[in-house]
């Protein structure tokens, strides 16, 4: 019997590449997603991962984007995009995506919620440019923030790095649900009362007001991006 670290739970899910299951999304042309949080189980957003053969591609819809590149090089319209660097795409943008390469990236989606200013424009980024802001003072654990702090947008993506040993300062618990990617390292992720292992690849989504807290483990340093929804009243749904 095989055995798996993939967990699924009312209030979060774990999901580990040993579980993946892959399939091309409407649109995709050599190209697969592996998708991770959906309404489905109760989310407010999509997230996955693209796997782009040669010559992959896909195309934005309805929603706004976020891509980050994982690895290879992705071509968001006209920008070009390594393994770090990412791009925001507004909603009913229909831009292509592409590769001429085998690379993968993951993907954000999200309807976009106004609070009557404008809508935020189409901008790339790239992480290894963005300084890391001590978390309440700890130089251990930094955060990367990605989204500018406009109350344009309506969710955040952050890159937390933890040096080893490093941990939360606090377990959390908050309106704001969660869509985790482990990039690098690994640790232990407290998701409600249950405690699991984890190590880059592995996704996490948390609902809002799941108790969540992490620390590092091991002798490298972890890393992990993160979404949240953000700069909305409680009461203002989709």
């Amino acid at each position: 019997m095989h055995d798996t670290r993939t967990r699924y739970a009312r209030d979060h899910s774990l999901l580990t590449p040993d579980s993946f299951v892959r399939a091309a999304l409407p649109g995709m042309r050599n190209a697969v997603a592996i998708v991770h949080a959906a309404p489905a189980h109760g989310a407010g957003f999509t997230e996955y991962t693209v796997e782009f053969d040669a010559s992959g591609s896909f195309t934005t819809g309805a929603f706004q984007t976020f891509l980050y590149v994982l690895a290879g090089t992705v071509k968001a319209g006209t920008d070009s995009l390594i393994a770090g660097q990412y791009a925001y795409i507004p909603a009913a943008s229909a831009l292509t995506i592409e590769s001429a390469q085998p690379a993968r990236a993951t993907v954000i989606e999200k309807p976009y919620l106004s609070i009557g200013q404008p809508a935020p424009a189409f901008f790339v980024g790239d992480a290894s440019k963005i300084d890391g802001t001590p978390m309440m003072g700890d130089e251990a654990l930094t955060i990367q923030t990605l989204i500018p702090s406009d109350a344009a947008f309506d969710f955040a993506v952050n890159i937390m790095n933890f040096e080893p040993g490093a941990t939360l300062p606090m377990t959390e618990a908050h309106v704001m649900e969660h869509g985790l990617l482990m990039l690098e390292g690994g640790g232990i992720y407290r998701l409600g009362e249950n405690w699991y292992p984890v190590t880059a690849g592995d996704f996490i989504w948390m609902a809002p007001f799941c108790p969540q807290w992490f620390g590092a483990l091991g002798k490298k340093p972890a890393k992990y991006l993160i979404y949240k929804d953000w700069n909305r009243h409680p009461l203002q749904s989709q």
